[in-house]
């Protein structure tokens, strides 16, 4: 395979490009960087992409790339590129969607109208079907997008069906469920969550929390796309969703298991444009790609909450994420401070986040941040475990 992935800097787009590279593609991938969010975070997630020598990285916006260039040699188009975010999309700011998400496909659509290629896969949005259908939300209902988002989403859907049955150009289209896991983007849920609960700030809640999402890990969303690419028909669309609805305040209880901590919620109205739910019904998926249900059982001891944490959230704690105190000996964090490798006591611990260490009785002992030396913590596990 030699693939185009436009957007291949972004959340998905990244992980897509490492996974084609890891199958032994040739990769072109190609972004403009735009301001959404900050760049750093783009760059970051092509660094180990641009140290493989099957991949080749453009920046330029598709309207004023050298496409037929690109093109040449290309099997697979893999279409991510895209202005994101509901809420932004009113007013003045529909010009940049229309221009990222409608105007830049129909670019892109042309330029493949040019040359030969097994398959084009349109990244779309469960943000096209509204609040009005039938749930679980099926790929043959009518779409009725609430937001401006989702009505540009959906217009490069119609564009793709559009150069299929003029041009033959083998479209499909892919209507994302809400993805999450790693390098999620700051402005979605999971991360600001996360980062407001360990953070020691507020959460911003819109609604009652009640309102659900198929949550989809980024891992089963790339397994779609390129099953996509191998066996969706062209000029169909095919739902990609986790297979649960998961509300936001379970969200919000499972954070909370991983923590250590309980959010301080600050509620909101639900901004215009909002969906209440979806759910994705993949009876008319023929894609055959595995999928894991979001949530399930609650964690138990640090190992499950890591592996629960990246999985689900797409962040690790390192060396724990809460310290239960039960009297039967000292926690692994206590013999890694006293150990060699754990610095002799006289280092200090580089943390990702503030830290608590919980006793009996599920009180807080103690709280930590990066610079608090482990002599403290041991003393403070010494103390509760001799309590």
């Amino acid at each position: 395979m030699r693939a185009l992935v436009t957007g291949a800097a972004g959340f998905i787009g990244s992980h897509l490009v490492e996974q084609l590279l890891a199958d032994g593609a040739h990769v072109v991938g190609l972004d403009c960087f735009t301001d959404y969010y900050a760049r750093a975070l783009k760059d970051a997630n092509l660094a180990a992409p641009r140290r493989h020598d099957r991949f080749t990285f453009v920046e330029s916006r598709l309207q004023d790339a050298d496409l037929d260039h690109l093109l040449r040699d290309t099997t697979h188009v893999f279409h991510l590129a895209a202005q994101a975010g509901v809420r932004k999309s009113w007013g003045v700011d529909f010009a940049v969607y229309t221009a990222c998400n409608i105007e830049a496909t129909q670019v892109l659509l042309e330029a493949c109208t040019r040359t030969e290629l097994s398959k084009v896969v349109y990244a779309s949005s469960s943000s096209v079907y509204g609040d009005d259908g039938d749930m679980p939300m099926r790929e043959d209902q009518r779409p009725q997008p609430v937001s401006p988002y989702g009505v540009s989403k959906l217009a490069a859907e119609h564009l793709c069906y559009l150069y299929w049955v003029a041009h033959r150009v083998p479209t499909v289209s892919l209507r994302y469920f809400t993805v999450y896991g790693p390098r999620q983007r700051p402005d979605m849920a999971f991360n600001r969550f996360l980062h407001a609960m360990l953070g020691g700030g507020t959460v911003t809640l819109y609604g009652t929390g009640e309102q659900t999402r198929d949550f989809t890990f980024v891992g089963d969303a790339v397994s779609a796309t390129i099953a996509a690419a191998d066996r969706g028909a062209p000029g169909n669309v095919y739902n990609i969703g986790g297979g649960a609805r998961v509300s936001v305040n379970r969200v919000l209880e499972l954070m909370a298991v991983c923590t250590g901590t309980r959010p301080r919620i600050e509620r909101h109205p639900v901004p215009k444009g909002d969906m209440h739910d979806t759910y994705a019904d993949k009876g008319f998926t023929v894609l055959g790609f595995p999928c894991d249900q979001f949530g399930g059982q609650e964690p138990g001891d640090d190992a499950e909450i890591n592996a629960f944490c990246e999985r689900n959230f797409g962040v690790t704690f390192p060396l724990f994420s809460k310290v239960e105190v039960n009297g039967e000996g000292a926690h692994p964090l206590y013999q890694w401070l006293r150990s060699e490798k754990g610095g002799l006591l006289g280092s200090k611990i580089k943390w990702n986040f503030t830290k608590y260490l919980l006793g009996k009785d599920g009180k807080v002992i103690g709280r930590y941040s990066p610079t608090t030396k482990p002599e403290k913590i041991a003393a403070d596990i010494e103390k509760a475990l001799a309590a």
